[in-house]
Formats: C-alpha cells, structure tokens, sequence
C-alpha cells in the first residue's frame, strides 16, 4: 500500500508541470522558429515522449501545440497529452500557463481522451473550409475566443499554419491584412 502511495507520488511529481510564458524567437517575418533551447519544453517534451498519459488541466485556460512532422495538434484543456498519441511529437509549444496532470482515476482518462479527439474533431472542421484564409482566419478566432489577446499574438504564424494545413505566409497575410472584405465574402486576394 505504501509503495502504490509512493509509486503515485512520483508520478504526479514528473507531470505538474506549470509554464508561464510561450518562448519564440525571430519575427512573424522570418520563419517563426521555436526557442528549441528552452528547458522546460525540452522537459515537457521527453515527458510525452516517455508514453506517460497526462491531462491538460482543465480549471486553466491552456494548452499545448504538438508538433508532429507534417501538422500540428492542439490539446485543449481537458485534453489526454502523451501516451500514445504524443511519441511520434518532434516540438511542443504550451499555450497560456501550462498545467498538466496526471489522471487520477480510469473515469477520468477516458474522458480525458474524448477531449482529446473533440479537439482534434474542432480542427477537422476548420480544415474542411476550402480556401485558406478562412481557415487561418476561423482558428484566430477560435483562439481570440478562448485565450487574451497577447497570448494569441505571440503564438508564431508556424504553429496556426501546421494547425490548419496553410503556408505560413498565409498566416501572416490575415494577420496583418487591414482590409476585412473577402472574410465576409469569402473571396481570394
């Protein structure tokens, strides 16, 4: 019995994991490169890679982009991280103050997986929209709608291009295009 108290211990130990800050060098101009010298998301990403099932903490307004080698995922709070789901990841990018848990209980990591694939369902449905300014365009606001202003700003165009299968240039372009027209219309520059 104390050994499973233990045994438990440790393992909450490894995955309360707090991040406060998204950590992105170079500009929205020149290519959006991750810090990839960051300990804690080298931390963070040996832990997934581990195979060890962990949960966004649900009580947060938080997340975290997981680079994959062709796309990227969201894990919205709530959401399973690890596992199996996460070992093929290549670079992940915590959103808002990450907080990740480990799930207490069988209940709870079943529904921590169904999260999960609702969040992947929501980016399924914004990668359905044909033209690519309006996917760029409906994942900014599903962010704005979620997470402040500022945090939505420092996420790099790279991370909303992988979400949504668009060049990053895309993404830089609705961002910074003054004229709002063609998203009501739906019509390309």
């Amino acid at each position: 019995m104390d050994s499973e108290k233990q045994q438990r211990f440790q393992t909450v130990a490894l995955a309360d994991f707090s991040f406060s800050s998204i950590c992105v060098s170079g500009s929205y101009g020149t290519g959006d490169l991750i810090n990839r010298s960051d300990k804690n998301t080298s931390q963070l990403l040996k832990l997934l890679h581990s195979g060890q099932v962990l949960m966004v903490n649900s009580r947060r307004r938080n997340g975290l982009i997981i680079y994959k080698r062709y796309h990227a995922e969201f894990a919205g709070p709530g959401a399973v991280v690890g596992s199996f789901y996460d070992q093929d990841c290549e670079w992940v990018l915590p959103v808002g103050n990450l907080s990740l848990l480990s799930p207490e209980s069988h209940e709870d990591r079943q529904k921590a997986y169904l999260i999960r694939r609702q969040w992947i369902r929501l980016m399924k449905q914004i990668t359905e929209k044909s033209v690519p300014q309006q996917r760029v365009q409906k994942i900014l606001e599903q962010f704005e709608q979620y997470f402040d202003p500022e945090t939505v700003a420092q996420l790099p165009d790279e991370a909303f291009a992988r979400l949504v299968g668009v060049l990053p240039q895309t993404v830089r372009t609705v961002r910074r295009s003054p004229n709002l027209e063609w998203r009501q219309t739906g019509s390309v520059y």
